[in-house]
Parts: structure tokens; sequence; C-alpha cells
């Protein structure tokens, strides 16, 4: 039976709850044909407001170390900046990794009442592919003069063929 190592950052907020329910779907999927072995990483805004970092320094070797990484939603709006989960957890795991294409796919599930209760399941199969490392989150840019007047930012979005 293949075996899967699996490491977990649940995240935050919603991703703690959703991950759990999430780990149950993929242990069903593969049941009796393969082993998912998780490894649950506690990255994420509690880390960083007990030490100051999104993850520890080693963070990215670590992960090299698994076969998948399954992430949650990572975020405290309120109390932590955007660009500090963003460039402390997400985006060095993303670049480093080569992580480039965000895959998501959406279909309408028999049984499911949503708001687009009009349609069915041939009516909805879709998938939305994202940018993961270009785009807006290429961070290709910066400040020049910081703390003029005449301080200026720069940030330019990178398309690759």
């Amino acid at each position: 039976m293949q075996r899967y190592r699996i490491a977990v950052i649940a995240g935050d907020g919603i991703g703690r709850e959703v991950i759990p329910a999430g780990k149950a779907v993929l242990e069903a999927a593969v049941a009796g044909s393969a082993e998912l072995v998780w490894t649950d990483l506690p990255w994420g805004s509690d880390y960083y407001r007990e030490t100051g970092a999104m993850m520890p320094a080693d963070g990215i070797e670590t992960l090299k170390g698994f076969d998948a990484i399954y992430l949650g939603a990572v975020g405290d709006p309120p109390h932590i900046p955007d660009h500090v989960t963003l460039w402390g957890l997400m985006l060095p795991i993303r670049k480093a990794l080569d992580m480039h294409v965000n895959v998501r796919p959406i279909r309408l599930l028999p049984g499911v009442t949503g708001p687009l209760r009009d349609k069915g399941p041939a009516d909805i199969d879709m998938i939305f592919v994202r940018e993961n490392t270009e785009g807006e989150y290429a961070g290709v840019g910066g400040r020049i003069h910081v703390g003029t007047p005449y301080e200026v930012a720069l940030q330019t979005a990178v398309f690759s063929r």
C-alpha cells in the first residue's frame, strides 16, 4: 500500500474548522488503497504571536520532507497585517517549493441546496486556476527614498507563459 506523508498547516480561523473535515474526506477517498500519515504543524497567526515568526527558520526544510502540504486559511486581519501572514508563511512556501499554480475545482454536488439552486450538477463543473507566485504575488518591487516626502513604491506583476 502506498504511504503518503502530509504536512498539515491548519492556519487560522476557518482553516482550523475546514482542515479536519478535509482530512476525513481524504481518508475516505483513499481507504484501502493508500495510507495518509498526517503531521500537524502549529504555524500561523498564533505561532506568530508566540514567536514573532509565522513559521520556524527551518520551516521550508521541514516541509521538503513531506509528500504533500495541506494548507488551510491563514490570517488574522484585525490583529496581524495581511503582508505579515502572506510574506511570513504562504509566499515563502509557494516560492521555495515552486508551487506556482493554485487549482480549485468547483462543482455542484447532488443533494446540496446552494445559491445556484436552479442549476444542477451538469451545469456547474468549473476549475479555478490562480497564480501562486506570479501576478500580484510575485513581490517584484520595492520603495525608494523611504521616509521622505519623495518616497515612491513600485510593484510589478509577473506573468509567464
